[in-house]
């Protein structure tokens, strides 16, 4: 359904992702952050998905080209950790917003597992967007501070995540409240990555679709 396309970072070097277009013209954007596998066939799926609901949707590539199959758990640690995370979320994830903001469309920022961290850097250092939505990710403290989250956010975190547990859910939800920021919060009795559905040992269809449900409502609200 979507196309390869190339954008323009703001430092003016290329970036590639993947584009899925609403049907119609003046469709809101949405920012899809891949997971720490790289930009997959299920990501792209999102982006389709997100397009069926009446939303531009751009998943920026920032492993240029590698994806890591999901059973190499080691390798996709690697790439995660030398991904220089404000390069991407300033710079790629920055470029595809402007990208898809470029008609005055209003552009919203999502992303699961190391791109839900993105997503909160993202809420704090990308002036084009309007609303985020965090999937299981949470960055450290010193890349993202709650005080400094510009936008309103809405979060999914799974209850029996031993990645982004909920002791660090806990810390992040309250510092958003501490510093009186715009955050809806929702946790599922589920797994970490419980949206993928390709991960069948992790993927729970019906906390799933509860969640994409209350993603793209909450799109919809601020996004128009």
């Amino acid at each position: 359904m979507g196309t390869a396309i190339t954008f323009k970072r703001p430092d003016g070097k290329d970036a590639s992702g993947y584009l899925a277009n609403a049907a119609r013209g003046n469709a809101p954007g949405v920012v899809v952050i891949q997971e720490w596998w790289g930009l997959s066939d299920q990501i792209k799926g999102l982006c389709d998905r997100f397009a069926l609901a009446g939303f531009d949707a751009l998943a920026p590539d920032l492993y240029k080209g590698k994806v890591v199959p999901y059973h190499d758990m080691d390798a996709a640690g690697k790439e995660m950790n030398s991904l220089d995370f404000m390069d991407a979320t300033t710079q790629t994830v920055r470029g595809a917003t402007q990208y898809l903001s470029r008609n005055g469309a209003k552009v919203g920022l999502t992303g699961f597992c190391l791109g839900g961290a993105v997503t909160i850097i993202g809420a704090t250092k990308i002036p084009e967007l309007a609303a985020g939505v965090v999937f299981y990710g949470i960055p450290p403290e010193q890349a993202a501070k709650p005080a400094d989250v510009k936008i309103p956010l809405q979060a999914h975190f799974a209850n029996k995540d031993d990645w982004c547990t909920p002791q660090l859910v806990d810390g992040f939800e309250n510092g958003m409240k501490a510093a009186g920021k715009s955050l809806e919060l929702f946790r599922y009795d589920a797994e970490h990555a419980f949206v993928n559905e390709q991960r069948q040992a992790v993927h729970d269809r019906e906390a799933a679709e509860l969640a994409w449900g209350r993603a793209t409502e909450f799109f919809r609200k601020h996004l128009g």
